[in-house]
Formats: C-alpha cells, sequence, structure tokens
C-alpha cells in the first residue's frame, strides 16, 4: 500500500486529536457515523454517537490534557470506501489538585467513506496495559517488591 493511501485517515487522525485537546464534541461528532459502536478507556461496549459522547468522551475529555496521536506512524489500509488505522496516543492525566500523570494509550478504528467524507464507524481506545511489576492502588500504579504483590489498601485482582 503506497503512503498516500492513508493519507486521508492519517488527515482524521489530526482533526481528531484537535477535537480532543480542544474539548470540542460537536467538531468530534462530525468525524463520526451516527451508528458508530466504540469502545473506550471507560466505556466498555457503546452504540451510537449520542451514547459514545455522553458515555465516553463527556467523562474523559475535560480531564485530560495533551492528546497526540503519533500520525505519522500509524499502519491502516484502505480498500474502496472502508479502511482502518491503528496508532498509538500520550496525554495526560488531571489530579483534583491540578497534578498531572502520564495516559499513554492505542487506538485501532474503522472507517466508511459516506458521501464524500471519511467517518468512524467503530473506535477502541485504550490505555497500555500496566507493566508487571507494578500494581494497582487508590493512588494509581506502584511498585511491588515481589512483583504482583497489592499496595498497602489495594485490593489484588486476578
Amino acid at each position: 500500500m503506497a503512503a498516500d493511501d492513508l493519507a486521508p485517515l492519517r488527515d482524521w487522525l489530526r482533526a481528531w486529536q484537535t477535537c480532543v485537546r480542544a474539548v470540542d464534541f460537536p467538531g468530534g461528532r462530525t468525524l463520526c457515523a451516527p451508528d458508530i459502536v466504540a469502545f473506550g478507556t471507560v466505556a466498555p461496549f457503546v452504540q451510537g454517537l449520542d451514547v459514545v459522547e455522553k458515555e465516553q468522551w463527556r467523562r474523559v475529555w475535560p480531564v485530560i490534557r495533551d492528546f497526540t496521536l503519533d500520525v505519522d506512524r500509524a499502519r491502516g489500509a484502505v480498500a474502496g470506501d472502508r479502511g482502518w488505522i491503528a496508532a498509538t496516543w500520550d496525554s495526560l492525566g488531571t489530579l483534583p489538585d491540578g497534578g498531572t500523570f502520564p495516559r499513554p494509550g492505542r487506538c485501532t478504528l474503522a472507517f466508511e467513506r459516506r458521501h464524500g467524507r471519511w467517518l468512524a464507524t467503530h473506535t477502541h481506545f485504550s490505555l497500555v496495559p500496566s507493566p508487571v511489576g507494578l500494581v494497582p492502588s487508590p493512588v494509581g500504579l506502584v511498585p511491588s517488591p515481589v512483583g504482583l504483590t497489592p499496595a498497602p489498601g489495594a485490593t489484588p485482582t486476578r
């Protein structure tokens, strides 16, 4: 596949990044199909643009900063009026005291060209899995001296 074949999907990623950074929900809606299906970082499975906006975007976009997609390293394919792209992304989560923490992730998106415009029909945004040796705690991930021992007060998960 020629690099130029992904140009419209890379343009879509750039537009999406702009919307997320600006917390521009109406702009984000213009990039997605009304019948979108999505998996997100807080919404496990949602259908329909109104639900995706309510259950995922409005719960995340206002509390993150510096959302950046690695557009240049994105990989995907286009075949006729359908395409897909996968990319990594970074953002900073915000804490109540104004502090921030890293939120690296990855995404895969499916597209359909409708009336000459590429629209996302499926999005899957997820955080990068926690490295081995870190465990969840009330203050985030903390090092574990034995690899998988929970921090004080944390509930172990299996």
